[in-house]
């Protein structure tokens, strides 16, 4: 399982919180790549739900990661 800040933006609108079925129905319906449904598959299930694409790749970088000033532009 990979992920990339590509496949993964492709979950950012999701319905958080979710679970791993969940998550691969919306990735089917939203019509995101096979990356995306492959790495969905190979979690782990546990049952819980994921409150965001940050449970599934703790290094995915928010918005405070980036370094421009919204106000000036």
């Amino acid at each position: 399982m990979y992920w990339t800040l590509e496949l993964a933006s492709k979950l950012e609108d999701a319905p958080w919180p979710a679970t791993k079925d969940e998550l691969i129905d919306y990735a089917m319906r939203s019509g995101a790549p096979l990356e995306v449904l492959e790495n969905l598959q190979e979690i782990e299930d546990e049952g819980d739900a994921y409150d965001s694409i940050e449970d599934l790749w703790p290094d995915y970088p928010s918005k405070d990661d980036f370094l421009w000033n919204d106000d000036e532009y």
